[in-house]
């Protein structure tokens, strides 16, 4: 994922008038105890997951290790019986990157290893590299003077001007009670997120700016490499892009991003006149022979004439960022959406409409996998020209937000749709599913549905260590992974897949989106 945030829409179904509302359907007590016994007691969703993480590795955007993957899970779904099984292409995305050799350590005053990993598709060293760290003290462009002349063959690193403190808070956490009840409150619209100011932006623009420059005049000095830290603590760093990746990208530095213990401790030497002096090398791949993205793409043919041309599509995002595994950020929410079309083909269930899977790439870089899609099949959002799919997609249901247990389901701002999801949530209610919430979330691939007028939902997940340990950091490993958590998870979505694709009619939409400029 990469950013999760809520927005605040609307008021809540129950202040809807009685046209609006979409009754209540019952359910079948036998079907959704069949899918609880083959989810629970048989299931397969920690294998998958230990495949996509231990056995294949990191997932990066056009590397490799996305493409095993790729491979591995068309096969597997195939495997289940599912057709139309295909890596299928969304488009250009633009150079691969992996990395080969990583080392870093300080030597001076004293040896000791360092935690850190090469920036995503920074080039490598010129082999091994020993150099004097330069400590760069600069806000705004003309403190960069100071710097002419000085910078070559060094290694260059930022001030760390923020104190690392400690937090008596658990890393892991469940929403709780109270939390899920407000969350399911009645609100107003002028509660909604407020636009960033003028000010705000201009500031973030200037700084964009400010940074650009700062590199660009460290490049051009000759520096042998750049330290840089996104936070963290306790040796857990978050990574990030540190260069472009379009196939015409301008030349970078090779790039560290370290743990925030090492780059603070060696600001205070630097800082105190103390020399320091690390040794590294990065040996990092660039592939340019393929510079398409790709999705994993398969199916479950509905079983009714009338109705099988119709569409209800799962899925999550099977790209990862480089520094571990990925396993929380995606590697559980396609485990999830994976386990519950097996459960549903395990059961020979026969879902009148077509149940279809899809594991998005790049969408760490901007939704780029599900955007894709949705532009070949869907629409264009600039012109809100539609595609006959667009008609045809019941609902689109996503996974994304790391290991945790689901609580509820977001609707995206379409309320009619809550009176059937709170009923379809009833049989889970026991297992901490019951919330159903008007609200919004945002920052991944449901968006790329909703967008088009074509109902896209997130299922609320409780947050355990996801935003304080996992997410996009060189911790996100299986060992985060909760087995229990994740097996509830996908009893409950393939529940609401095949209720989806069973009912007479199509999930209610909202009114059409403006064109986005």
């Amino acid at each position: 994922m990469n950013k999760t945030y809520t927005l605040l829409l609307g008021a809540a179904f129950l202040a809807l008038p009685a046209m609006a509302q979409q009754k209540a359907e019952p359910l079948d007590a036998a079907i959704v105890e069949k899918i609880k016994q083959e989810g629970l007691q048989k299931s397969q969703v920690m294998d998958i997951a230990f495949y996509l993480t231990d056995v294949n590795g990191p997932r990066l955007s056009g590397s490799t290790g996305l493409a095993k993957a790729n491979q591995w899970t068309k096969e597997k779904l195939a495997s289940w019986g599912l057709k139309n099984a295909t890596i299928e292409p969304w488009g250009t995305f633009g150079k691969g990157w992996e990395v080969e050799k990583s080392y870093l350590a300080l030597t001076k005053p004293y040896y000791q290893p360092m935690i850190g990993s090469p920036k995503a598709w920074t080039p490598s060293t010129n082999g091994p590299v020993k150099g004097q760290v330069v400590l760069v003290k600069a806000t705004k462009e003309e403190d960069l003077a100071q710097y002419a002349g000085k910078l070559k063959g060094k290694i260059v690193m930022a001030e760390v001007t923020n104190p690392i403190k400690t937090t008596f808070a658990p890393d892991g956490s469940r929403y709780t009670d109270e939390a899920l009840h407000k969350m399911a409150e009645p609100v107003a619209p002028s509660e909604g997120r407020a636009p960033m100011s003028e000010e705000r932006m201009a500031q973030m623009r200037a700084r964009r700016a400010f940074v650009t420059k700062m590199n660009e005049m460290i490049l051009s000095e000759g520096a042998a490499a750049i330290l840089s830290s996104r936070g963290g603590s306790h040796g857990t760093f978050f990574t990030t892009n540190g260069a472009p990746y379009a196939m015409d990208a301008k030349p970078a530095l090779p790039e560290f991003e370290i743990a925030q213990e090492d780059l603070a401790r060696m600001s205070r030497l630097l800082s105190a006149g103390i020399p320091v002096e690390i040794e590294l090398e990065s040996k990092t791949r660039f592939l340019t022979e393929d510079p398409q993205g790709y999705n994993v793409i398969a199916e479950i043919p509905g079983s009714d004439k009338k109705l099988k041309s119709e569409v209800v599509m799962l899925g999550g995002h099977i790209d990862s960022w480089h520094a571990a595994t990925g396993a929380t950020d995606n590697a559980a929410g396609v485990a999830v959406m994976m386990e519950a079309v097996r459960i549903i083909k395990a059961l020979n269930l026969q879902p009148k409409r077509t149940i279809r899977i899809a594991l998005w790439g790049g969408e760490e870089q901007g939704l780029h996998g599900s955007r894709g899609y949705a532009k070949k099949y869907i629409g264009d959002t600039k012109t809100m020209a539609l595609l006959p799919q667009q008609e045809k997609i019941s609902a689109y249901f996503n996974l994304d937000n790391g290991t945790g247990k689901i609580r509820g389901i977001y609707t995206q701002g379409n309320e009619a749709v809550a009176p059937l999801f709170s009923e379809w949530l009833k049989p889970f209610n026991a297992m901490g599913a019951s919330t159903v919430t008007n609200r919004n979330t945002g920052g991944t691939d449901h968006l790329s549905f909703d967008a088009l007028g074509v109902p896209g939902f997130q299922f609320i997940q409780d947050e355990i260590e996801y935003n304080t340990r996992t997410h996009h950091t060189n911790m996100d490993t299986y060992d985060r992974l909760q087995p229990e958590d994740l097996k509830q998870a996908s009893v409950i979505v393939a529940n609401f897949v095949y209720q989806t694709a069973n009912r007479a009619e199509k999930l209610p939409r909202k009114p059409m989106p403006k064109p986005q400029s």
